[in-house]
C-alpha cells in the first residue's frame, strides 16, 4: 500500500513535472530561435504560436515543371511570355508558383498584371493541383478553378463556363485568392474583389463578420470580471486584484456579485503567501523562498529531488552567475545537484533563466496543497487560461474538419488587431 505522505509527494510532483517539462520546452525553443535569428540577422524575432509551424508560401514562379513549350518564365522567375502562335485550343502555356498556397490562415491572396494579353485575349488566373495538365486552361480540368480574361467567365472544373464578372485585358491587374474560412475562392480586377468589396480590405471585412458573430452573443458583464479576477487570484497578484475590486465596484454601473460566480473556487488559498514567494522569485531570492516553502508548506520540497526543488536550485545557480559570483556557484553546483545527476531526465536544464515560469511551479504548489482540492491539474492553469486553451482547441479542431485548412485562434494577433 501507499502511505498518505507518499500519495501526496507523487501528485506534488506531477505538478512540478508540468513545469519542467515547460522549462524544457521553452529552453529547447529559445536555443532553435536563437540560432535561426543569429542566421537571419534578427534578434527581435518571436514566435507566432506553439503549435504552429511556419509555411512555405509562393515567392516565384515554378522553373522547372512551367518554363517550356507555349510558356518561357524570364529570368526574374516572376514574369512568363508566350512567344507561340495560338493557333488551336491546346496551345495552352500554364506557369504554376514554386510552391502551393499556405493553408493555416484566413485568407490567401495573389495578383498578376497583365503586360500584353496578346491579339485574342486569351489570359487567365487560377487554382490548380500538383501535376496540372500545363496545355489546359486552369478551370478546364477537374479540381481546378479559373476566371478568363477574354470572356470574363468562371471555370469550375470544366469546358463550360458560367457568368462571373468583367473581362480583363493589358493593362489590368488581376488577382485569386482563398478564403479558407468559407472555402470560397474570390477573384479580383484592378484593387476590387469582383461584385463585392475592395480587396485591400476583403481580410479585414471577413475578421468584421467573424466578430459581429461574436458580438451578437450575450456574456453577463459579471462573468468576463469574474475570469480576469480568477486569473488574478490564481496567481497571487493580490496588490492587483484589490485594485481591480476598487475599479469594478466604481465603476458605472458598479460590477456586483463577482466574488460569488464561482470562478473563485480555490484561488484565494494562501493568496498573501503565493504573492511573496512570486516576488521574491522574480527578484531573484531564491534563499528567501525556499526559507519560506519550508517554514509554510514543508510537503512541498520535503523530496530534496523533486522537479520544484531542482527549478529552484537552477533557478538559484543561474543567479549567482548572473551577478558575477562564478566561484560561489561553482561551489552551490557541487553542493546541490550531484543528487541530480543520476537522474537523466534533468541533465539539460541548467541553461537559462525562467523566473516566471519557476514563480508559476510553485505557485501551483501551493494551490495544489490545498485540502479542497481534488484534482492537482486543476492547479496548472487559471479559468482564463483553460478558457483560451479551449478555444484554441476548438478552432484547431475546426481546421481539422476543413480539410486542415484556415487559421488556428491566435490571442496575439487578435490584440495587436484591437489595438491597430
Amino acid at each position: 500500500m501507499v502511505d498518505d505522505s507518499e500519495q501526496g509527494e507523487k501528485e506534488l510532483d506531477l505538478v512540478g513535472s508540468y513545469f519542467l517539462k515547460l522549462w524544457r520546452f521553452k529552453s529547447k525553443r529559445a536555443a532553435a530561435s536563437s540560432a535561426k535569428d543569429v542566421e537571419m540577422g534578427n534578434l527581435d524575432n518571436e514566435d507566432e504560436e506553439l503549435e504552429e509551424e511556419e509555411e512555405s508560401v509562393p515567392t516565384e514562379l515554378d522553373t522547372l515543371n512551367s518554363s517550356g513549350g507555349f510558356s518561357i518564365v524570364l529570368p526574374d522567375k516572376l514574369s512568363v511570355q508566350y512567344p507561340s502562335v495560338n493557333l488551336h485550343g491546346h496551345d495552352v502555356g500554364v506557369v504554376q508558383a514554386n510552391c502551393p498556397a499556405p493553408v493555416k490562415r484566413l485568407v490567401y491572396y495573389f495578383e498578376i498584371y497583365v503586360k500584353n494579353a496578346g491579339a485574342k485575349g486569351y489570359v487567365s488566373i487560377g487554382f490548380t493541383t500538383e501535376g496540372f495538365n500545363m496545355r489546359r486552361q486552369p478551370g478546364w480540368e477537374a479540381n481546378s478553378f479559373g476566371y478568363h480574361g477574354d470572356d470574363g467567365l468562371l471555370y469550375r472544373g470544366q469546358g463550360k463556363g458560367e457568368a462571373f464578372g468583367p473581362t480583363y485585358s493589358t493593362g489590368d491587374t488581376v488577382g485569386g485568392g482563398i478564403n479558407y474560412g468559407s472555402q470560397e475562392f474570390f477573384f479580383t480586377k484592378n484593387g476590387q474583389v469582383v461584385g463585392t468589396v475592395e480587396k485591400d480590405a476583403y481580410e479585414a471585412a471577413q475578421r468584421a463578420k467573424q466578430q459581429t458573430y461574436i458580438e451578437r452573443i450575450s456574456i453577463p458583464q459579471t462573468a468576463s470580471y469574474g475570469i480576469v479576477r480568477s486569473y488574478l487570484q490564481h496567481y497571487g497578484y493580490e496588490d492587483t486584484l484589490h485594485v481591480f475590486d476598487v475599479a469594478s465596484q466604481s465603476s458605472v454601473p458598479p460590477i456586483t456579485g463577482i466574488h460569488d460566480n464561482g470562478f473563485n473556487e480555490h484561488g484565494v488559498y494562501a493568496l498573501k503567501h503565493r504573492k511573496i514567494l512570486r516576488k521574491l522569485i522574480k527578484d531573484g531570492q531564491i534563499d528567501d523562498a525556499f526559507g519560506n516553502l519550508r517554514e509554510w508548506y514543508p510537503q512541498t520540497v520535503q523530496d530534496d529531488t523533486s522537479a520544484i526543488c531542482l527549478m529552484l536550485h537552477c533557478q538559484k545557480f543561474i543567479e549567482l552567475v548572473r551577478v558575477g559570483h562564478l566561484e560561489e556557484a561553482v561551489d552551490y553546483g557541487r553542493t546541490h545537484f550531484e543528487k541530480f545527476y543520476s537522474l537523466k531526465e534533468y541533465e539539460d536544464l541548467v541553461k537559462e533563466s525562467q523566473l516566471e515560469n519557476v514563480a508559476d511551479a510553485v505557485n501551483a504548489i501551493i494551490l495544489s496543497t490545498n485540502p479542497e482540492v481534488k484534482d492537482n491539474r486543476s492547479c496548472l492553469h487559471s479559468y482564463l487560461e483553460k478558457l483560451l486553451r479551449q478555444l484554441t482547441a476548438c478552432f484547431l479542431e475546426k481546421r481539422l474538419l476543413n480539410g486542415n485548412q484556415g487559421e488556428a485562434f491566435h490571442l496575439r494577433r487578435v490584440l495587436l488587431a484591437k489595438n491597430s
